[in-house]
């Protein structure tokens, strides 16, 4: 067999398929096999050369969806706000992509596999809250932010807003996620960090619907 010359375009074909499956069957009901059948001629043999798993599979693929749509990056172009505006913009932005709240209500069991809850913890850490604390540092530069503990708040916002709200390792219905965002609103209102304001509720509002209606 030829050795296939852009592994790249594999990969992402690979992503591709098993997004829509995972999407339209669930991750649970989602085989190796149904990828493959899925792929046009490209063997089990190909998927496995590029991902050693089905989880490593959902975990390319949370990834490559955070870039693709890295709401960071979207609102450090927007000059007209200011460090808070563009905080409270990147909650949004994270909350109303479908894409991937479908992905991760079908997640697998972060719980039974330490390996990908470590990976998921360290990217929090590493990548996730040195975007956060350069909007802090913005906005305490701008006015619009007041705090002594930009550090801390960085590393704390990747456990609130993304960690405590995975399905898979804390298990909430509509109504609780409702209530967990009220707590996060209240607690970080106290800190004088008012980043979830009437607008992100709405947004969220909207986002627990489609979550029933896909029950």
């Amino acid at each position: 067999m030829a050795r296939n010359k852009y592994p790249e375009v594999t990969v992402e074909k690979i992503l591709e398929v098993s997004q829509r499956l995972f999407l339209e069957k669930g991750y649970d009901n989602t085989t190796i096999q149904d990828i493959v059948n899925e792929l046009g001629g490209l063997t089990k043999g190909a998927i496995y050369h590029h991902f050693k798993s089905k989880e490593e599979i959902i975990d390319a693929l949370g990834e490559k969806l955070f870039f693709d749509n890295n709401p960071f990056v979207t609102v450090q172009k927007q000059k007209n706000l200011n460090g808070l505006q563009k905080m409270r913009e990147v909650i949004k932005l994270y909350h109303v992509d479908i894409d991937r709240t479908e992905l991760g209500k079908q997640s697998i069991p972060l719980l039974k596999n330490p390996r990908l809850l470590a990976e998921l913890a360290d990217t929090n850490r590493k990548l996730i809250a040195p975007l956060w604390l350069q909007l802090i540092q913005e906005g305490i530069e701008d006015g619009s932010i007041q705090t002594e503990y930009a550090k801390e708040l960085s590393e704390l916002l990747p456990l609130l807003t993304n960690f405590w709200l995975i399905p898979s390792v804390y298990p909430a219905t509509p109504e609780e996620l409702i209530s967990k965002f009220a707590f996060i609103k209240y607690l970080l209102d106290s800190i004088k960090l008012p980043i979830i304001d009437d607008e992100i509720f709405d947004t969220l509002q909207d986002y627990l619907e489609h979550l029933n209606e896909g029950k």
